[in-house]
């Protein structure tokens, strides 16, 4: 029985050089690990704020069609009715961010993800979407269009 109190001591050694080793080898580990991880992770960035796009020449778009383009990250529906007018949308579904196109054979703007339809003003008239497509304003300067958010 005195032997093993004479061991004892000794284990209690080696259990604290265990955990000191193991400790330090974690967190040697981590330093190393932690800087690579965090060069691999890109940078959250902020959306730029657009308060207006150039579009293009009025004679490039066609009649009775729709164009779509981007608004900063967002997708924009500019269409162009058989007598000329111009309106722009939003090309996000309002039911599931789907992005909407325009249908010439419908004359509706339509969504294929669950086939909502929305007339040529932006309300929608069947399907599932909830609300009208979000408007945006058109400026004709010269020739050129230039779509802005709507104050």
């Amino acid at each position: 029985m005195t032997e093993n109190h004479e061991l004892q001591p000794q284990q209690t050694k080696r259990d604290f050089l265990r955990v000191i080793l193991g400790g330090s080898l974690l967190a040697w580990l981590g330093t190393v690990i932690y800087p690579i991880l965090s060069y691999l992770k890109p940078p959250a960035q902020a959306e730029a704020e657009v308060s207006s796009v150039k579009v293009g020449k009025l004679s490039a778009i066609e009649k009775d069609s729709g164009t779509l383009f981007r608004f900063g990250s967002k997708p924009v529906i500019l269409l162009r009715s058989a007598s000329g007018e111009l309106r722009a949308y939003s090309a996000t579904c309002t039911h599931l961010d789907c992005t909407v196109q325009y249908r010439k054979d419908f004359g509706l703007i339509w969504c294929a993800c669950h086939n909502g339809k929305y007339d040529v003003n932006g309300r929608n008239v069947s399907g599932p979407p909830p609300r009208p497509l979000d408007e945006f304003k058109v400026i004709v300067q010269g020739e050129e269009v230039f779509i802005s958010k709507k104050s």
